[in-house]
C-alpha cells in the first residue's frame, strides 16, 4: 500500500492512498471521497456513484451534465467515456483536488466534451449563464455536507438552471443527523417530485429531483428500460430499481 499526503495554503490536506489495486482519495480527513481500481481507471469502484447514474432510467440521452464536485473524477470520466454525445461540466472549489484528479486518477485534460472549472459550486451557479439536463452534487468536506451546496437558495438555483425535463441528483448521508431537513428542502423546491435510491444500509442516500413530474412512468416500464441500458453500461440498472422508494 502506498500513501501520499500534500496541500497548499487555505485549502484542505489530500491524502491519496493505495490497496490490493485501488487508489483512493480523502480530502481533509479520511473519509473516502473517490475511488478508482488502477487496471480499469473508467469504471466506477464506488457503489454511491454507480447508483448516482440511475438517472438515466429516467433521462438516458442528457446533452450537458454539469457536476458540484469533482473528487478523482469518478462520475466525469464514466460520463465521458460511456455517454459520447454529452457534455460534462466539472466544478470543483480546490485546484490541488483539480490537479490529483489529472495526475493520480487519470482525469482526461478539458475538451470540447470535458470542462473543469474551479470554482465554489453554489457561486458557480449562481453567477453563471448555465443550463444542464442533469445536475450532480456530491460536496462534501471529511463527513459533513458543505452547507453552500444544500441550502434552499441552492436547490432553488439549481431548478432554475434546469432544462425542461431535467433532474438533480443529490448524494447524501443517511446517518447525517440534518437528513430530515435537506430532504424537506428538496421536496419542497421540487413540489415533491422527488424519489430516492439508498445505496447500502446507514450509507449514502442518492436522492432524485425532477424539475417537471415525470408523470406516470410505470414500474414495468423501468425494469424495461433497465434492461436495455445493461446493454450498454456496466451497471446493474436493473437492480437499482429495486432501491427505489419514494419519499
Amino acid at each position: 500500500m502506498a500513501n501520499f499526503n500534500f496541500s497548499l495554503q487555505n485549502n484542505p490536506e489530500i491524502a491519496i492512498s493505495e490497496q490490493d489495486g485501488v487508489r483512493q482519495l480523502h480530502l481533509g480527513g479520511s473519509m473516502i471521497q473517490s475511488a478508482m481500481r488502477i487496471d480499469a481507471p473508467n469504471e466506477l469502484e464506488l457503489i454511491y456513484t454507480q447508483c448516482m447514474m440511475g438517472f438515466l432510467l429516467f433521462h438516458p440521452q442528457p446533452k450537458h451534465v454539469l457536476m458540484i464536485g469533482l473528487g478523482g473524477g469518478s462520475l466525469a470520466k464514466f460520463v465521458y467515456r460511456y455517454l459520447p454525445e454529452t457534455r460534462v461540466t466539472v466544478v470543483e472549489p480546490y485546484y490541488q483536488v483539480i490537479m490529483a484528479a489529472y495526475h493520480y486518477f487519470q482525469v482526461p485534460k478539458d475538451d470540447p466534451r470535458l470542462t473543469i472549472v474551479q470554482s465554489e459550486g453554489a457561486q458557480y451557479v449562481a453567477e453563471e449563464s448555465i443550463s444542464a439536463d442533469i445536475v450532480m452534487v456530491d460536496g462534501f468536506d471529511d463527513d459533513y455536507q458543505v452547507q453552500s451546496l444544500c441550502s434552499q437558495g441552492f436547490y432553488d438555483q439549481i431548478k432554475q438552471i434546469l432544462n425542461k425535463n431535467g433532474i438533480l441528483v443529490v448524494n447524501l448521508l443517511s446517518r447525517d443527523k440534518h437528513l430530515k431537513t435537506l430532504l424537506q428542502r428538496i421536496e419542497v423546491c421540487f413540489d415533491g417530485h422527488i424519489i430516492a435510491m439508498m445505496a447500502e444500509i446507514r450509507g449514502n442516500l442518492i436522492v432524485f429531483a425532477f424539475k417537471n413530474n415525470p408523470g406516470k412512468l410505470s414500474w414495468k416500464v423501468i425494469r424495461k428500460r433497465a434492461r436495455q441500458l445493461e446493454l450498454h453500461y456496466p451497471l446493474p440498472f436493473a437492480h437499482f430499481v429495486t432501491k427505489l422508494q419514494k419519499y
